[in-house]
């Protein structure tokens, strides 16, 4: 799909919009328009971030995704059904995208999806097999009857690999949007069908509102950039700018510590064989890391609620503060580090975040005709989201 419209003369952005329609579609596990994401965009020098990131709904307490005991629900409770469901964001800021960047009439950059949708596709193997494993997806009515088979005598199965599977209920929602606009989403009959599917759960309903909906807006933010000197032939040191989504994205600064850690390491200076890199390098690498997502789960959080440590997420990567990190790298794993600090005489009374473990994601890079490039990252989260389906896409949790 994307192809087809950088064929068509179209934008990095332009492909995007169709490659995401189509993602949502063949490979609902992972991302859709019930979902969120981060959108970095180079042309030339100028680098802009699209954040179209989820947001809480108004209603949502701080102790939502608590039990009745104070206790943090176990990761299924508190994401099986309405009660982690935010606001929808990809397609605000995709649309926001297309605004600055697009070539292409936007409703061309549905019509993959769209044909997709009425005419069908096959169900690859890796969907089949996270359709087979997942114990919630069948729960919902909707997500059952069209992703199962009823076998009889209580025996559930997944429509098998090459099945054709048709989605028009989708086709129809992205039509709308194709021809309305993302209006057509955020408001009216599609946005009372998401806020009714959160708010009618039956045993864990949540707080979308038909405001939330209306209200959310996507942002455009500055990028996080740093500077990552490689020797490369000759022993010849070239200069690599690297730019990435800021907070609330944890991605840039989780790189740039670990690559400004690894300097002061037996990394250093360190070139790789065609074979890719050397046990030691790898050794390095893994530690520096584990140092840099100490820091994550401690610091880093959405800036419109949580200060950065000083006032600035720079701070995390100075070279002073990252040389000293660096030292806590020894011959023997540390396995379990703490995580910095990066100011002295500041205290910060957030707690770490809990251990989460990656469970589904999309990635996009594109490059246009033009030199435009893209990267995108986009996710309804755990596998199948929150296993709740409506109007043919899945909620995220």
């Amino acid at each position: 799909a994307g192809v087809e419209m950088l064929q068509a003369g179209g934008s990095a952005v332009d492909a995007a919009v169709a490659v995401q329609m189509v993602l949502g579609l063949v490979e609902p596990q992972s991302s859709g328009l019930g979902g969120g994401a981060f959108l970095v965009h180079a042309a030339g020098t100028n680098v802009q971030v699209f954040d179209g990131r989820e947001t809480a709904p108004a209603a949502v307490a701080e102790d939502a995704l608590l039990d009745d005991t104070g206790q943090p629900l176990a990761f299924h409770k508190a994401v099986v059904g309405g009660r982690a469901v935010g606001t929808p964001g990809v397609l605000h800021m995709l649309a926001q995208a297309h605004q600055q960047h697009g070539v292409l009439p936007w409703s061309r950059l549905f019509e993959p999806a769209i044909r997709l949708a009425r005419q069908g596709f096959p169900i690859s193997p890796r969907l089949h097999a996270q359709l087979k494993a997942d114990a919630y997806l069948r729960l919902d009515p909707v997500a059952r009857a069209y992703f199962y088979q009823d076998l009889g005598r209580a025996q559930l199965e997944p429509h098998p690999v090459g099945h054709v599977l048709r989605n028009p209920e989708l086709a129809d929602v992205l039509q709308r949007i194709a021809t309305e606009g993302v209006s057509a989403f955020y408001s009216g009959e599609v946005a009372q069908a998401m806020v009714s599917k959160v708010q009618q759960h039956p045993s864990n309903p949540g707080h979308l509102q038909l405001s939330d909906l209306a209200h959310y807006q996507s942002k455009v933010r500055p990028p996080l950039c740093f500077d990552y000197p490689v020797t490369e032939a000759a022993s010849a040191s070239r200069l690599y700018r690297i730019c990435g989504a800021p907070p609330p994205s944890s991605g840039t600064l989780a790189m740039a510590q670990i690559l400004g850690m690894l300097p002061h390491t037996s990394a250093a200076g360190r070139s790789w064989s065609v074979e890719g890199p050397d046990a030691s390098w790898l050794y390095a690498y893994n530690e520096a890391s584990r140092l840099a997502f100490a820091d994550r789960a401690q610091y880093v959080a959405d800036p419109d609620f949580v200060t950065a440590p000083g006032g600035d997420w720079l701070n995390l990567l100075k070279p002073a503060y990252l040389n000293e990190r660096a030292k806590l790298i020894g011959p023997a794993s540390m396995k379990q580090v703490a995580p910095g600090v990066p100011v002295r005489g500041e205290r910060t009374s957030y707690a770490p975040s809990p251990e989460q473990p990656e469970y589904g994601t999309s990635h996009i890079s594109i490059v246009d005709a033009q030199g435009n490039a893209l990267a995108m990252t986009t996710t309804i989260e755990d596998a199948f989201g929150a296993r709740q389906m409506v109007k043919g896409f899945l909620l995220n949790n």
